[in-house]
């Protein structure tokens, strides 16, 4: 039986939720006191798994066709965007291992120089790691993650039409289960081993990928089956979706010790964990996710407005502009202040997100340039395949 889709066209809402993603994850890593307050408030789901989460799902909704219809078209396409991805992660090390290094050595502030510390003191190691995605300075992890994953998307979207989500899904879960008894410890010994590169683990990044992968196959999944009308948080009863509701409100008072000192994030540990994605974090974002769900029709309204628009829809290039900006804000730390006060706090804000708009804008007018342009070539042709056919007759 041939599947069917429905016709793809630009769903505003989404760009909108990730240009939000992206003011959360902004004024989540600025050293402000702003930090705290966004801090994972709704719970234990902050912004990273979101961005990743949505990244996933739209990327699977534009090539599910092509990768039922042309694995290999669909293996360049994707290929070539991680290419790019990869570029941009090329020029944010080059920042980082330039113009940051020489601030940090040349001032010694805490904030900038712990970032990048295992480069200061092992140049080489941590270049060639960097190339190689092995190497992830905090700050600088998003992209690495975000390129192996892409890389790999093919393959998944490949399985996932011709022989069915469950393989995928399986695997998927596999994978989690194996990344909450070592698997990340494992594969990195084997990687210094193969590579003789001597990378401490906590220099490869805070993201245990095989766990996140899980986020991200989970939105290739739901995009495909959206892609198809076939999402499955349609079906989902109304009582599901109260006791969803119970949930979150439950992490919630965890979150912010409303339930006593034996329910904290503390004493749960580690099945909270963000960068191992524990089984109790996932429950909470499952939970959030179905609840969201069944209130998009209010979050849409909610959330469609200026800015996230318009950052939405150049959210590769701003998510680089505020690790850069985010940077900034470091330099200005003194000594071992943690975080801007005061003027100083409110400027570096403005400062950034004036910073991202006019990023998000100018991607935005180069698109219109580029289509404006590929229209005219195109009736340029137009023209010129008639004007042949009339002399010809």
């Amino acid at each position: 039986m041939k599947l069917t889709y429905p016709t793809l066209r630009r769903r505003p809402e989404l760009d909108a939720l990730r240009g939000l993603f992206l003011v959360w994850m902004t004024f989540a890593h600025m050293p402000t006191h702003f930090s705290d307050l966004v801090n994972q408030p709704f719970g234990f789901v902050s912004s990273a798994e979101g961005f990743v989460f949505l990244s996933a799902m739209l990327v699977s909704q534009v090539y599910l066709r092509d990768a039922l219809e042309d694995v290999p078209g669909v293996i360049v396409k994707l290929w070539r965007r991680t290419l790019k991805i990869y570029g941009y992660h090329l020029l944010m090390l080059a920042f980082a291992f330039t113009i940051a290094a020489v601030f940090a050595t040349e001032t010694h502030r805490p904030a900038i120089y712990n970032l990048i510390n295992f480069y200061l003191v092992h140049p080489k190691t941590a270049i060639l790691g960097g190339v190689l995605l092995i190497y992830c300075p905090p700050l600088l992890d998003i992209l690495p993650m975000y390129v192996l994953f892409l890389f790999l998307t093919p393959i998944a979207l490949a399985v996932g039409v011709r022989y069915g989500w469950r393989w995928v899904l399986g695997g998927s879960a596999a994978l989690w289960i194996a990344a909450q008894f070592g698997l990340r410890e494992l594969v990195h010994a084997w990687v210094v081993r193969v590579t003789h590169l001597a990378i401490p683990l906590q220099e490869t990044g805070a993201f245990n990928l095989f766990a996140w992968q899980a986020v991200w196959i989970a939105g290739l999944w739901l995009g495909a089956k959206s892609a198809q009308d076939e999402m499955p948080l349609k079906r989902v009863p109304g009582y599901v979706v109260a006791g969803c509701g119970a949930v979150c409100v439950f992490f919630l008072g965890v979150r912010h010790h409303w339930l006593g000192s034996v329910l904290t994030q503390e004493s749960l540990g580690i099945s909270l964990d963000k960068w191992q994605i524990g089984p109790m974090r996932v429950v909470n974002l499952a939970a959030v996710l179905i609840v969201c769900y069944s209130m998009r029709r209010y979050l849409v309204r909610l959330i469609s407005i200026e800015p996230f628009l318009t950052l939405g829809k150049a959210s590769l290039q701003v998510f680089c502009a505020h690790v850069f900006f985010v940077f900034v804000g470091l330099t200005l730390l003194y000594e071992d202040a943690p975080q801007l006060h005061g003027a100083r706090a409110y400027g570096i804000l403005s400062l950034t997100f004036a910073g991202l708009m006019l990023v998000a804008m100018r991607e935005a007018r180069v698109r219109r340039e580029v289509k404006a342009a590929a229209a005219a070539a195109k009736s340029a042709a137009a023209q010129s395949e008639t004007a042949v056919a009339e002399s010809a007759s």
